[in-house]
């Protein structure tokens, strides 16, 4: 189903794409000075505020396989597929308690860099080099491919034009400024994606009711589809294998959270750029409160789908028939809103990817140089990958109906073994660099034998149980081999733990929230 934009659409879309560029450049004209400094350029000067890395977040994390996938899942599963974003909230509040005050306090750029002080160059420079794999080769290639295919399908525009314009606009935005030009544009993507997301779900609801009103809508959709506001699925339901009930809540997805908002660089980043620990928890604490309210905006639309849009070819089309509910000149700010969040989540990775190129493997190859040499290197690690992805996208996606199964399935072999080595070498001091490889190692080995040897195990299930047969490796090889030098052991002694009154009620606040929703969609 196409959607084509109105000549008032594509002027308001045109004035934000203007307008953000404007932004970005006054944003990376004020730091002109200090912008030869990697503090400056990879860690937005360790200087942003907590609203900046709580919007910044979220932005990095919403893409075109978030919004119209999530939104297409809400069309066929319902709102089971929300678990994703409410188990996120509470994760992130774990991660900003637990995770965050050790990565601060070490004062690191990247996550292999952390690595690399536990457990040694040799570990550091393994993840490296799988991180740069996955972000270039699944991540980037994905948000790009899903962008364009969303660009096509809205404004008729080819998907592979549509591909080049949200590389090229990336670019123009992020690239001279770094972090801080990403982190204080994604301010102004995640308020239009909110009011923009919240307005489509609002005239969704009044749409299901006749004009009866939001409230009615809701009810509407709850006594026709009862089956999609079911949160735990029984193992009958044909989408059990994506989502298999009650270990949404106990298993793998806990493992694919920790790995993707604690010791993934793409996101955490903002936090560890971060001026202390307290600012940094604050802005994870708005992110948890932002994820709470992602399934309004992306899993409602898909569900009220089910009733305005019952013949549907593909699930993924749900969102963008959705937004030929919208008004002239507001269905070009939700398309705007859109693409801000695919060029957020591009520019995002790009500048991951060359904070992990330059920090991880440049600056050993090639140390003793100049800081503004680095910032330089950074600048062409993110216009290569940009151009590599590009290139390689529709040979790799072209053939998947799902790209976002084609991350989840690619990132998932290797997911377990990530956690594990994190988490043992943060919490154990036992735990050797012999002990971390094996888990690596042994993540994509064992992943592939079960895929393949027990097909019929949902893909979460495979998750957890990797996970658990992980620790036991890296426990024991650790115990069987000689414990890691002093020099590869990070002390926990001088890290606190303790959190301040706001960080601490805005935690009960979402576990709170949190029960309450599952307590009623149980």
């Amino acid at each position: 189903m196409e959607t084509t934009l109105a000549t008032l659409d594509i002027s308001v879309f045109i004035a934000y794409v203007i307008g953000l560029l404007c932004l970005a450049l006054w944003i990376s004209r004020n730091d002109k000075q200090g912008g030869a400094d990697t503090k400056d350029y990879f860690l937005a000067s360790k200087a942003l505020p907590w609203w900046a890395i709580g919007a910044s977040l979220i932005a990095s994390n919403i893409s075109a396989e978030q919004i119209i996938g999530m939104s297409g899942s809400g069309y066929a599963v319902g709102l089971a597929i929300a678990s994703y974003e409410w188990m996120a909230a509470i994760t992130l509040i774990i991660v900003g308690k637990y995770m965050l005050p050790i990565f601060l306090k070490n004062k690191i750029f990247t996550m292999p860099q952390y690595l690399e002080q536990r457990f040694g160059k040799e570990v550091k420079t393994t993840m490296a080099v799988f991180w740069l794999g996955v972000y270039i080769f699944v991540n980037l290639t994905a948000i790009l491919w899903l962008g364009g295919l969303a660009i096509q399908t809205v404004a008729g525009v080819d998907w592979m034009f549509g591909m080049i314009f949200l590389a090229v606009f990336s670019v123009a935005y992020s690239l001279y400024g770094g972090l801080k030009a990403v982190a204080y544009t994604d301010i102004l993507q995640v308020v239009l994606l909110v009011f923009g997301g919240l307005f489509l779900s609002y005239l969704a609801l009044v749409a299901v009711s006749d004009g009866e009103g939001m409230i009615a809508g809701f009810t509407v959709l709850t006594e026709k589809v009862p089956s999609h506001f079911d949160m735990i699925l029984s193992e009958d339901n044909p989408f059990y294998k994506d989502l298999p009930g009650i270990s949404v809540l106990i298993g793998g997805m806990w493992v694919m959270n920790f790995s993707y908002w604690g010791f993934n660089q793409y996101i955490i980043q903002r936090a560890l750029a971060a001026k202390d620990v307290k600012e940094a928890q604050k802005g994870i604490a708005f992110a948890a409160y932002l994820k709470l309210l992602m399934p309004v905006i992306v899993v409602l639309p898909g569900i009220a789908a089910v009733i305005l849009y019952p013949d549907l070819t593909r699930p993924d089309e749900a969102y963008p028939s959705m937004m030929g509910l919208m008004p002239v000149g507001i269905k070009g700010l939700v398309f705007a809103a859109l693409v801000a969040a695919i060029v957020s989540s591009l520019a995002s990775m790009t500048n991951s990817i060359s904070t992990i190129f330059t920090m991880d493997i440049y600056q050993h190859v090639k140390p003793g140089k100049s800081q503004r040499h680095y910032v330089h290197i950074g600048r062409i690690a993110s216009l290569l990958s940009l151009c590599i992805a590009l290139i390689v996208a529709e040979p790799l996606l072209g053939k998947f109906d799902q790209a976002f199964q084609y991350i989840q399935e690619f990132t998932g072999f290797f997911t377990p073994g990530i956690v594990v080595i994190f988490v043992m070498g943060m919490f154990w001091k036992r735990a050797n660099s012999a002990g971390a490889l094996t888990a690596a190692i042994g993540s994509a080995v064992l992943s592939v034998t079960l895929k393949y040897f027990w097909p019929e195990l949902p893909f979460m299930d495979r998750v957890g149980i990797v996970f658990l047969l992980c620790l036991g490796l890296c426990y024991l090889v650790s115990m069987m081999t000689k414990p890691p030098q002093s020099d590869e052991s990070v002390s926990l002694d001088e890290v606190s733990f303790a959190t301040d009154k706001t960080f601490n009620i805005a935690a009960i606040g979402v576990a709170i929230i949190l029960t309450a929703l599952y307590a009623t969609w149980w």
